[in-house]
């Protein structure tokens, strides 16, 4: 058996389904016809991001015991890779005006690039980082060497 190298989706658990919906949808992501009442779906070249209730997510993952506090930091931060430092203060900027809460404004980084975060209406961070060490492809996916 291989474990392929991908990621199919990310799930986010939210308390509010339809302001965290809405947020996406103003950064310009289009929901899928796949979204159903509780559950929302957005197409991301290749991969699914789901907004689902943080509970339900909890209870179809078997989790008992959450707390009814989010936890302000859950340990997990996604990542979104531009093409220069100034795309990264402009998307972090765009993200506050659709709703989201600067947490880091963009700035030189210790490993040579420059980043910030910002997180969306339920708390989940978010990188925008630029690294001219690992070039976006011509889909603006980021690139590794083997």
């Amino acid at each position: 058996m291989t474990f392929q190298r991908r990621i199919s989706m990310i799930t986010l658990g939210v308390d509010d389904l339809a302001g965290t919906t809405a947020f996406y949808e103003r950064l310009g992501w289009k929901r899928s016809s796949a979204s159903q009442e509780g559950v929302t779906f957005f197409g991301l070249d290749g991969i699914v991001l789901g907004l689902f209730g943080r509970r339900a997510l909890a209870e179809d993952a078997g989790l008992s015991g959450l707390p009814d506090e989010k936890p302000a930091f859950s340990g997990v931060a996604l990542a979104y890779n531009v093409g220069s430092a100034a795309q990264v203060d402009e998307t972090i900027a765009f993200a506050a005006q659709c709703g989201g809460t600067v947490v880091k404004p963009g700035e030189a980084v210790f490993w040579g690039g420059y980043s910030g975060y910002f997180a969306d209406p339920e708390g989940h961070l978010w990188e925008v980082a630029y690294n001219p060490f690992s070039p976006l492809d011509a889909n603006g996916r980021m690139t590794l060497p083997d």
